[in-house]
């Protein structure tokens, strides 16, 4: 494998880039002098397996229908085996156009309209809007804070709990607190459903970014007594940097939830995209393997880099970072109400960032930095905080 150069500046203006192109509209900072540091894509390139897979199709130059996917399927299978000891039935995977689309179905085939979904907030915000979209009733429950990390606190959960609430989804690592549960963490939450009746759809998109030191358990191996209640979701594309492929699996093994999915499935017209089908079929690989590990090791350092720098500056606090490429920066210290936070982001340090308060409960005083870029963003970056608030120093 050649060794990735995760340090190189690949200029993404002008390329109908989400993160680079839209964040003046979205925020008032020009990319032409600003950091976007919000979307939750990655400034680098993917392996060179899969660039190599998608410019072999493209030499063949006929681009219909995809056909014969155990390849496909078999990559899948292969990798949850070798990186997280999870054999699955290659036979029970969906793929879909990405995990929140696979959000989305799921909201179909296991809710009916005015159903409650239980989310542990602050959380990923496409949760909610979907939803909300859909008709469903969002249920919060906020996440406990404990010496600077993020735990569940199922008795408070249990006494919020109605009889409506028929689904529940996890994030897992967690987004946007980079916590890596542990397989007891799991275990109190699958209770938790088997006592609520709740469908658990678990979200494990980021469960390939993890940092040293953290380990990653799957759902489906830490509490294999639930499959009756389970759906997976996992995907190439926070992993690889192939968000713009939309794809994911949904992996299920209970015969009648993945019926009933199934026949969602079937309703919405949804069938793959060839192009992200060869991508992820190659990412998933020895060789995609290897470069996974270089990134982590990485993004460790941006990590530390970025930790020591926002941490320096009084009332700032950077949560501990397990898992992910997201940093969540607690600003309550400051003493100043968000709008002000933001604006010295924005305007002073001409930085975009995710609002905390668009995750929920629980995230009103954070702020979220997403650190997969060149280091070099990332100490600019941190100079550009301390300059912005210096007058706390």
């Amino acid at each position: 494998m050649t060794t990735p150069d995760f340090d190189e500046i690949i200029d993404r203006r002008g390329t109908h880039s989400a993160k680079w192109d839209g964040m003046e509209a979205y925020y008032g900072v020009s990319p032409d002098d600003g950091l976007p540091m919000w979307v939750a894509d990655m400034d680098f390139r993917p392996p060179a397996c899969v660039t190599r897979a998608l410019q072999d199709y493209i030499d063949h130059g006929v681009f219909g229908y995809f056909g014969d996917d155990a390849a496909y399927r078999a990559s899948i299978g292969w990798w949850m085996q070798e990186r997280h000891g999870w054999q699955i039935d290659t036979g029970a995977v969906f793929s879909t156009h990405g995990l929140v689309n696979g959000t989305g179905l799921c909201l179909q085939a296991f809710t009916e309209p005015g159903d409650g979904v239980v989310l542990f907030t602050p959380v990923y915000h496409a949760f909610a809007r979907v939803i909300r979209a859909a008709g469903r009733k969002v249920v919060e429950c906020p996440l406990a804070l404990t010496e600077g990390r993020y735990e569940m606190d199922f008795a408070a959960y249990d006494a919020q709990m109605t009889g409506n609430e028929k689904l529940l989804i996890l994030c897992s690592p967690h987004n946007p607190g980079g916590r890596v549960w542990s397989a007891e963490e799991l275990r109190a939450l699958a209770d938790f459903a088997i006592r609520h009746d709740l469908v658990v759809v678990s979200d494990e998109i980021h469960s390939d970014l993890i940092l040293p030191g953290a380990r990653h358990v799957p759902m489906a191996v830490a509490c294999p007594d639930i499959s009756d209640r389970l759906v997976m979701m996992t995907a190439t594309t926070k992993t690889f940097n192939l968000a713009g492929a939309h794809v994911g699996n949904v992996i299920i093994h209970d015969p009648d939830l993945r019926r009933r999915f199934e026949t969602v499935m079937t309703a919405n017209g949804i069938s793959p995209n060839s192009f992200a089908l060869h991508a992820a079929t190659a990412a998933y690989s020895p060789e995609g393997a290897a470069w996974v590990e270089a990134l982590c090791n990485y993004l460790d350092g941006n990590r530390k880099l970025f930790d020591e720098g926002i941490n320096a500056i009084p009332g700032v606090t950077s949560m501990k970072l397990e898992g992910t490429y997201l940093a969540w920066v607690d600003f309550s210290g400051t003493g100043m109400e968000a709008t002000e936070v933001q604006r010295r982001i924005e305007k002073d340090a001409r930085i975009a960032v995710n609002y905390g308060e668009s995750f929920g409960l629980g995230g009103e005083t954070y702020q979220r930095f997403n650190l997969a870029t060149p280091r070099a963003r990332v100490a600019e970056a941190v100079e550009r905080m301390q300059k912005a608030f210096a007058d706390l120093q």
